[in-house]
């Protein structure tokens, strides 16, 4: 009976004590024809290993509470194998399910062309949130904080906010590094301008807009779908006005990036009036999706 109980003792911590992160890297190193399959293999191992164990947040997560996400890098060039040197375009996906289905809402779907990085195999990957160690764990642990501050925002109304604070930390300290994509003058769509808009007063009805999409929306359109796309169409509206201030930003983008397909098949149905209203709105923030969103009004 003692071992038993010792059993269970030991047990209990892991499950309470889970890491926030559910993350998949895969790696596409069809580009670099010296790239070694042992090294990409134990490429994507170390930055799903740094991922998945490192303690993001002083939240309990259980297991299956874990956030998903998908990083997908694609090799561009290897200017030094032998120092381990990289360049990739990057995917970052993630997502949170949708309250008594099996479906799961994408809340970011972000590309980032500027990555640049070290690899060596079995050398640590280690974060640091007062200093800049490499480019590598900044940027890993850059999305790692901007993938759970969406998730937090998606639950809890501005609830994403110190972990985009983290994410700005990670910001400042790698931009004197010479590293692409850490300050605001080379691009507007960069990780500066996407953790900028993410603590901007002036962008946050966008944040509000997730929490009302998910979390008073999307979370009930099971039970009541009428009333869910309704909630969905108020949060667009948001998005709308913020647009109108700022056209054209990076999480305004972002955010009908991770939304498009979705929100076609929404508002395929219902309402014929809402469905052309919330259209409406959404060519206004961006024309050039006017063909995804086709299929809400015929």
């Amino acid at each position: 009976m003692l071992k038993l109980a010792t059993l269970i003792f030991f047990l209990i911590p892991m499950v309470l004590l889970s890491q926030e992160l559910n993350c998949r890297v895969i790696i596409n190193a069809q580009a670099i024809q010296s790239s070694d399959p042992s090294t990409i293999s134990e490429m994507e191992v170390a930055f799903s290993e740094f991922l998945n164990n490192t303690k993001w947040t002083s939240d309990q997560f259980k297991v299956e509470e874990r956030i998903n996400c998908n990083i997908v890098l694609t090799l561009t060039d290897a200017s030094d194998p032998a120092l381990g040197q990289y360049q990739a375009s990057v995917q970052v996906l993630s997502s949170r399910p949708v309250y008594n289905t099996n479906h799961e809402t994408i809340l970011l779907n972000f590309g980032d062309r500027d990555w640049a990085f070290e690899f060596v195999n079995s050398q640590p990957i280690i974060y640091n949130e007062n200093s800049f160690i490499d480019n590598l764990s900044s940027l890993l642990s850059y999305y790692a904080l901007v993938i759970i501050g969406l998730d937090y925002d998606s639950f809890g109304k501005l609830s994403g906010e110190p972990y985009f604070n983290l994410a700005w930390r990670v910001v400042t300290n790698a931009q004197n590094t010479g590293f692409i994509g850490w300050d605001q003058f080379n691009s507007i769509r960069n990780r500066y301008w996407l953790v900028e808009n993410l603590l901007n007063a002036q962008m946050k009805p966008i944040r509000e807009a997730s929490y009302q999409y998910h979390l008073q929306g999307m979370d009930h359109f099971l039970e009541n779908p009428e009333e869910a796309r309704k909630t969905i169409s108020e949060s667009i509206q948001k998005v709308l006005k913020v647009n109108q201030a700022r056209p054209r930003s990076i999480l305004t983008i972002s955010f009908l990036d991770a939304k498009t397909d979705e929100l076609s098949k929404i508002f395929s149905k219902g309402d014929p009036s809402l469905r052309k209203r919330t259209y409406n709105m959404l060519v206004n923030i961006d024309a050039t999706k006017r063909s995804d969103f086709a299929e809400m009004i015929k």
